[in-house]
């Protein structure tokens, strides 16, 4: 992996024809990026087709929004891994904020669709972060300890720490608090950390230059 890592959750948008547009669109922006910086796409399932193939011949990565713990069977609605490998998907999501507000995803889900993924041989990008009113508790550290603490180290195991209150929300972490919290996740696991939560270009760059912010989601 390179030193930063660039990661677009498209959550629920895109057709496949507009995936089709929009990657197509992407390998001219990001020509000459390779080597520098990874840089990887998550679009809704029924886009991860279009998405491979139209970028099959570039450094793109591909990845899904999510992933079910079991291989097969009768989980409605759910993808497994060996699905997602045989599509030529590289990576999953798992334990996004919205996931676990909306779809009761929890610490063990999360931690058993990672540890699945990985061992189906996919990258994986597990999402952490306190609700606002965590925060203001002053209960930052512990969240992120009982979020963490489920994980195991992979070389294939990415952390993204996206503070609850800052996703879609126009609120973005301070460059010390996100650096606060990296460090916390590093002291647990030695992986790259992420951070997501209303990222701009207008402060990505401090973001990015915190120490222990290997990238954004």
């Amino acid at each position: 992996m390179s030193d930063m890592l660039i990661a677009g959750n498209w959550k629920m948008n895109k057709t496949a024809s507009e995936t089709v547009d929009f990657c197509s669109a992407l390998k001219q922006r990001v020509d000459g990026l390779a080597g520098s910086v990874d840089i990887s796409v998550f679009p809704p399932f029924t886009s991860l087709a279009a998405a491979v193939r139209t970028l099959a011949a570039t450094e793109i990565a591909v990845g899904a929004q999510n992933v079910h713990w079991e291989s097969e069977g009768a989980f409605t609605g759910e993808v497994s891994a060996p699905m997602l490998r045989e599509l030529g998907v590289y990576a999953a999501i798992v334990g996004h904020s919205e996931r676990r507000q909306h779809f009761g995803e929890t610490d063990v889900t999360t931690a058993r669709r990672a540890s699945a993924a990985l061992e189906a041989g996919l990258f994986v990008i597990a999402c952490v972060g306190e609700l606002e009113g965590e925060r203001e508790a002053g209960e930052t550290e512990s969240v992120l300890r009982r979020q963490v603490g489920v994980l195991s180290e992979d070389d294939r195991l990415v952390v993204a720490y996206e503070p609850v209150w800052a996703i879609g929300t126009g609120k973005t972490a301070t460059p010390e608090q996100a650096r606060e919290a990296h460090a916390v996740i590093k002291e647990l696991l030695d992986v790259p950390v992420l951070y997501g939560g209303s990222v701009t270009p207008g402060n990505a760059e401090d973001l990015l230059g915190q120490e222990g912010v290997d990238g954004a989601l």
